[in-house]
């Protein structure tokens, strides 16, 4: 009886108030709510596709939308159902205030309510319950004022935004991406159906907690609405068979390590826009997280995959798992830790000692032992090769050849040219030297990613943006192009993995000291990809190699984007394409600035032990090699000779004794070569 003095007073009212001059006044001054609700941060793709959503601060899931992104069905079904003159009245609506009323004097209980869509957007814009006479009087008067100041779209666009579907989803898109999946732009009628229902009872007619209840209330609406004919009777009985689904679909979470970076970089934008295709990230991810699952304890992966045609991020994955919970430490960008690139920088050294005109890639160089003051590099496999062309130098990606480039270009300008390549790069202790051709250096994935971008473009520095519609600055030339297509065109000549696809990429590996990072990095004519495989506390991972480890991913990777490489370009027309016998006399062997003071080519050299070797004592003697240089040899420690007269390159020299010992073996024609090892 209380609920039927509610309507009675309310009618009385309602009525009264029709007949004053003040009623316009009353409603004029109605203090509204908020109209304009909180709603969920939303990262998206480059089509608009919805790559992660955030919830708003109360932990809701509560997602803007209009009208136009809803199905029309199901607008037509819920105004049919819950309020069919919604286009008509002015927030009340006076006829069903009336019957409501009659049917509660007639039966002495509420038989019908009259709230209308405009009252469930006051009572949801104030977080008011629906019970309290006072509340539905509230209700009343503000729905009239929203009618006031706000189009029927835009009352309407509210409701779609805030009525509850059960537990912390609110709104219509909130509710499709939970329970059915996909965005409410195209719905099924028995979807439509139980969404029309779901506000009313929203816990009681959860679909993940009550199925059966969920089914019988979207029945009463298909049954109300197929006899007013919103619904056809075939519609209604195709939709009674649908099934409903007893578990919510997770919210789309990709890219999520950029989408983080976009919400710090804007924090007061409701929607970004990403570079990234939302079905490439997904098949990335995949991938990233299928690359490492089995592989060493806590090991962790980034990828990335960009056009640097455009310069834009296609695929952007920081690591395998963004909340694995595994040690792996999902939730660090590993993209943009910087990390020792290992080999990965050799192309640019090579390219630009063919700037500078010091060597072209079919000019000799000699793999051989070399020294700078306490610093003596040493080739990975410890062997030397001898002379070779350059071009062959970088496949084999040889330590020696590349540190006696850098020595003559300098490290300085190797890093400004890291720099010009817009790659940020840090030195240990800020003062580069030789080392940083071998990895001596801290550079990031997309850094390295963008390096290799602008090889692809010849030597013009590209930008890579995840920003999608970002206006680029213009680039600036830190190689010339011929430089850059030689070193392209010597990446290219690489066979693929064992075991990847037969496509041509330019690319190159890199395995950083101690086997603490594994590098792939490569590109087609369109497309330029990297991955860093290892473990983000930076300890090392034993048997890691990039040429097995990444390099089959960065295929894959590639393999993703397209079915086949993208062809090379062609070479520019002042590209020296030439053999070695037909190069300028300058040109056909490497010397470098000091090579007046260096022994020559076939003089010879301490093949075992390398210099700064540290060896167990043996008894049977230390065994020693020589390469070059003509026999007979003579062998001497600290001086004292101690076999001569050999005529073969491998002896045992009598070293029995722990210490220190400086070996020397001399040809027939006084040539000689030097080592100082250590005996333990």
């Amino acid at each position: 009886m209380r609920r039927f003095g509610f309507f009675a007073l309310v009618l009385a009212l309602f009525t009264a108030a029709l007949g004053r001059d003040a009623f316009d006044t009353w409603i004029t001054q109605t203090k509204l709510p908020n109209v304009l609700p909180e709603t969920s941060v939303e990262v998206r793709d480059r089509a608009g596709i919805l790559l992660r959503a955030y919830t708003v601060e109360d932990g809701r899931w509560r997602l803007a939308v209009t009208t136009d992104q809803v199905d029309p069905r199901f607008i037509k079904m819920l105004v049919a159902y819950e309020d069919k003159r919604f286009f008509e009245h002015s927030g009340v609506d006076s006829r069903a205030l009336v019957r409501a009323a009659k049917q509660a004097l007639t039966n002495g209980k509420i038989i019908s309510g009259a709230s209308t869509l405009t009252m469930q957007v006051a009572r949801l814009l104030e977080q008011s319950g629906t019970g309290a006479w006072g509340g539905k009087l509230r209700q009343i008067r503000v729905a009239m004022r929203l009618e006031q100041v706000l189009s029927k779209d835009e009352i309407l666009q509210l409701y779609l935004m805030l009525a509850p579907y059960g537990g912390n989803i609110e709104g219509v898109r909130a509710a499709t991406l939970s329970y059915f999946g996909k965005e409410p732009n195209r719905l099924t009628a028995a979807q439509a159906a139980l969404l029309v229902a779901l506000p009313q009872a929203p816990e009681a007619r959860r679909p993940d907690t009550n199925v059966k209840t969920a089914r019988k209330a979207r029945q009463v609406v298909l049954d109300r609405l197929t006899a007013t004919k919103t619904v056809t009777l075939e519609e209604a009985k195709t939709a009674h068979l649908e099934p409903i689904s007893n578990a919510r679909s997770p919210f789309p979470a990709l890219a999520p390590h950029l989408s983080d970076r976009a919400r710090r970089a804007e924090p007061e934008r409701g929607v970004h826009r990403l570079t990234i295709k939302a079905n490439l990230q997904e098949r990335a991810e995949a991938l990233a997280k299928a690359s490492i699952q089995g592989k060493a304890e806590n090991l962790s992966i980034a990828l990335v995959l960009a056009d640097h045609t455009t310069g834009e991020i296609l695929a952007h994955v920081g690591s395998g798992g963004y909340s694995d919970d595994a040690g792996r430490q999902g939730f660090i960008d590993m993209t943009r830790a910087l990390r020792s690139p290992g080999s990965t920088l050799k192309p640019l050294v090579y390219a630009l000692a063919f700037d500078q005109g010091l060597a072209h890639p079919a000019s000799l160089i000699n793999d051989r032992p070399v020294a700078f003051g306490g610093y003596a590099p040493q080739n990975f496999d410890g062997e030397f090769r001898g002379e070779l062309r350059v071009d062959e130098a970088l496949r084999l990606s040889l330590n020696i050849p590349v540190v006696l480039l850098t020595e003559e270009i300098g490290p300085a300008r190797l890093m400004a040219a890291l720099g010009k390549a817009g790659v940020q790069a840090e030195v240990p202790g800020g003062a580069p030297g030789l080392a940083v051709a071998l990895g001596g250096v801290g550079t990031s994935l997309e850094g390295l990613v963008q390096l290799y971008a602008g090889l692809a473009q010849g030597g013009q520095r590209k930008t890579l943006t995840w920003q999608f519609g970002k206006k680029l600055n213009e680039e600036e030339t830190f190689l010339n192009r011929s430089s850059a297509w030689q070193v392209s065109h010597v990446l290219a000549g690489l066979a693929p993995p064992a075991g990847a696809a037969q496509m041509r990429l330019a690319y190159k590996t890199g395995t950083s000291y101690g086997h603490r990072d594994a590098w792939s990095i490569g590109f087609d004519g369109r497309y330029v990809a990297g991955v860093w495989i290892g473990r983000p506390d930076g300890t090392p991972v034993p048997g890691a190699f990039g040429g097995e480890l990444a390099a089959p991913i960065l295929f894959e990777l590639v393999g993703l984007v397209a079915d086949k490489a993208v062809p090379l370009p062609p070479p520019p027309p002042e590209t020296l394409l030439l053999e070695t016998a037909a190069l300028p006399l300058p040109l056909q062997r490497f010397k470098g600035r000091h090579a007046v003071f260096q022994a020559a080519p076939d003089a010879p050299k301490m093949a075992f032990p390398p210099d700064g070797a540290r060896l167990a004592l043996s008894d049977a003697g230390l065994v020693v090699k020589v390469r070059d240089g003509s026999p007979p040899f003579t062998w001497m420690a600290n001086g004292a000779p101690i076999l001569r007269s050999v005529q073969t390159r491998e002896a045992q020299l009598p070293l029995f004794e722990q210490g220190f010992v400086q070996l020397t073996v001399m040809d027939r024609d006084g040539r000689a070569a030097r080592a100082t090892i250590r005996l333990d």
